[in-house]
């Protein structure tokens, strides 16, 4: 039970009054909010959003019913909250929104820059907002998951409890606060220098410096966007005069890195030196199957074929690539023999 004077009173009719309509713009604004972020290509970790409740606008009339002189001076009677994975996508977040609506600067605040440089605490980034066909303002409010996370516990063990908190556990929550601000920081450094890494990647597998690529999961995403085993890939498809069928070749990775390859020069030197002998084991393969329709790789598989057989990796080597491109099973173990068997009769097996 709460106990309103009548300007109190007068402004909660006027809620009552218009919660309908705010019930229906939360709706609206909630998914402008979120396709303007899918648009600009902003991934977040949620867009929440709600109403006032008529307790909690009687709750906040009661202490300071006074300063508002109608319900239009109460800015979060609606109130988003746009809560993002790194620290950096805050500001690119608030961007979107003053883009998308009318920012009231006056009543925003960055609580963000409100600490002192030896303090620590909340960190959020409010604005208050308006769109021309509604006539109360709105409040989204910005923030990482960490700075979510602070705000729920500081929220629970703080003023929430109605208690004065010892200054033993004031030093502790500071302290925590401390470290989580690290820590969103830390993730958003490691992010933009692994964007810078990228970056770095694909501009050396560009200018064709392979011998100065690392093998990793983003030089190697790189490598196959030149479609470096084409080539090889139409060679033996023109055994059968089959179709080529993409497949995903990420997997592969770990097979290039299995035989010792560390570079992409590496494997461009494999494609180079084991092409003629990856034709001929085709040749073999083909010949037990008259398949019209040839998957895309097979030309990195009989590369690493042929790269075990010519180095003695023999069926050990084979039944190993076998298991870790296909998974475990004994009808790898009948293929290693079968390709040992016959790899005499490879022509690439006698040169030097």
């Amino acid at each position: 039970m709460y106990i309103l004077d009548p300007h109190s009173e007068a402004i909660m009719e006027e809620y009552r009054e218009q919660r309908p309509m705010f019930l229906k713009a939360e709706s609206q604004i909630k998914q402008r909010l979120r396709d303007c972020l899918a648009e600009a290509g902003i991934l977040v970790a949620s867009v929440e959003s709600r109403v006032k409740t008529e307790n909690s606008l009687a709750g906040k009339l009661e202490l300071k019913g006074s300063k508002y002189k109608s319900l239009a001076d109460i800015t979060d009677i609606l109130g988003l909250r746009v809560i993002t994975f790194y620290f950096d996508d805050v500001d690119i977040v608030a961007s979107a929104v003053e883009r998308l609506f009318e920012v009231d600067w006056e009543n925003s605040v960055d609580k963000r820059r409100l600490h002192a440089l030896d303090s620590f605490g909340y960190q959020s980034l409010h604005y208050i907002c308006r769109v021309p066909d509604m006539p109360y303002r709105f409040e989204i409010q910005m923030r990482t998951l960490l700075q979510h996370a602070w705000s729920n516990m500081n929220h629970d063990t703080g003023y929430k409890s109605g208690v004065e908190i010892p200054r033993e556990y004031i030093r502790n929550l500071n302290r925590l606060a401390g470290m989580l601000e690290l820590v969103d920081e830390q993730f958003s450094r490691i992010r933009s220098e692994l964007t810078d890494y990228r970056r770095r990647m694909q501009a050396l597998v560009a200018s064709g410096n392979l011998d100065d690529a690392p093998l990793d999961g983003d030089t190697f995403r790189s490598y196959l966007d030149l479609a470096p085993f084409r080539p090889l890939n139409r060679r033996i498809a023109a055994i059968n005069q089959a179709e080529i069928q993409d497949v995903p070749l990420l997997p592969y990775l770990a097979a290039f890195k299995e035989i010792g390859c560390q570079t992409l020069g590496d494997v461009q030197r494999i494609i180079k030196d084991y092409s003629e002998g990856a034709y001929q084991i085709a040749c073999y393969q083909m010949g037990l199957t008259d398949l019209d329709i040839m998957a895309s790789s097979v030309g990195p598989q009989d590369l690493c074929i042929a790269f075990i057989l010519k180095n003695g990796g023999g069926r050990t080597g084979l039944r190993h690539l076998f298991d870790l491109l296909l998974g475990s099973s004994e009808a790898n173990d009948m293929m290693a023999e079968m390709l040992v068997g016959q790899s005499a009769s490879f022509p690439f097996m006698n040169q030097k």
